[in-house]
């Protein structure tokens, strides 16, 4: 029988099954095994098993390189942030719920906003055998540079997402949440309307997708992916992103590799909004310059070191972070992260304000 054949099999097969789940298509997605399945046929295709293998081992090199130690010294060096349930505001984020998760499990709802398109919840069933060979290969590009340095690299994972039938954002959402251990229980599109009321019936200038999941700890968890420019300007022109930020009350904040963004007059609505709505704020260097906390208003303290921008932002070095680093005693972190992502070459940034009334942690088991 020749591949064409059992390819159509397999379809054929996968028809008389129940219809996959988004768990399912995030598992297969992610490369996972696929016993009881119903897309346990298209698994035996060689293009899966080549997926499988090579996801395997960049997530064995990333869980020893970097997730591991992030979730043993999370609790010791974030613990107001990774204890809290609060939800989580993620901004330039692309797709990353992978950090996200890793650093603050304990999350009621993470709320990610990026650029990049959101798509549609994927179906490997729809795909012939050679648009899904293509696509798998596509997805594995699009999540190597996350996996390797920890960022994605936005020009590249713009022509990536729109590359083949596997579109936007949500198929990496997918892989990260099914490879983090959760499960998906429900995915559709949304929109947000002028208040920013989370909208399923009409189409908006702010898309977005809501994934409901159940995490590591066995909670319902929720996460929203929206594709906003969130430049001070469209922000004023569309301010539904910030009403629905509105909606969550308390956030704790965290960003990465943010292109030095928020350094610049152009991104300082979203700034001042972090400063004043977020318990805390996790960040790289790349995100808001030491110099805006308001030390009345926050305790803010480095880890790791400051070796300064790479080359590609070298205009946002930062003199009073650098004599904050040669001036204290500052712990180092076990983890690369950011543009800086080699291991004691990382700058991680956290600050607690000062403005909220301190409640007890909840003990985490």
């Amino acid at each position: 029988m020749n591949k064409a054949a059992v390819f159509l099999l397999a379809f054929a097969s996968s028809a008389l099954a129940l219809d996959p789940t988004p768990n399912d298509q995030a598992r297969f997605l992610a490369g996972l095994p696929q016993e009881g399945s119903p897309l346990a046929a298209l698994a035996s295709s060689g293009d899966f098993r080549s997926h499988a293998k090579e996801l395997d081992a960049a997530w064995a090199d990333a869980e020893q390189r970097q997730f591991r130690s992030i979730r043993e010294w999370a609790p010791l060096g974030l613990p107001e942030a990774m204890n809290s349930t609060q939800p989580l505001l993620y901004v330039f984020s692309g797709p990353d719920i992978l950090h996200a998760y890793t650093f603050f499990p304990n999350a009621s709802t993470y709320v990610l906003a990026a650029v990049e398109p959101v798509g549609l919840p994927p179906d490997v069933t729809k795909l012939s055998e050679g648009e899904l060979g293509a696509s798998l290969r596509n997805l594995r590009t699009t999540l190597n540079a996350s996996l390797s340095f920890s960022f994605f690299i936005t020009a590249d994972m713009k022509k990536d997402l729109k590359a083949t039938k596997l579109t936007g954002t949500l198929p990496v959402l997918y892989v990260f949440l099914a490879r983090c251990g959760c499960f998906i229980q429900s995915v559709e599109n949304v929109w947000l309307d002028a208040e920013g009321k989370v909208i399923t019936d009409q189409e908006t200038k702010t898309p977005g997708a809501r994934i409901t999941f159940t995490g590591t700890r066995g909670q319902t968890q929720t996460l929203y992916y929206f594709a906003a420019n969130i430049a001070s300007w469209a922000l004023k022109q569309d301010p539904s992103f910030l009403r629905f930020c509105d909606t969550l009350g308390q956030v704790n904040g965290f960003t990465k590799s943010a292109s030095y963004l928020m350094h610049l007059p152009e991104f300082s609505t979203i700034r001042d909004y972090l400063l004043t709505h977020c318990y805390t704020i996790t960040q790289d260097d790349s995100g808001i310059p030491w110099r805006d906390f308001p030390r009345d208003m926050w305790d803010v303290k480095a880890f790791g070191w400051y070796p300064g921008p790479i080359p590609l932002f070298k205009q946002h070095y930062q003199p009073d972070l650098a004599d904050y680093y040669q001036s204290n005693e500052v712990p180092m972190i076990p983890f690369g992260i950011g543009y800086q992502w080699r291991p004691k070459q990382s700058t991680l940034i956290y600050g607690v304000s000062k403005m909220v009334v301190r409640k007890a942690l909840p003990v985490v088991e």
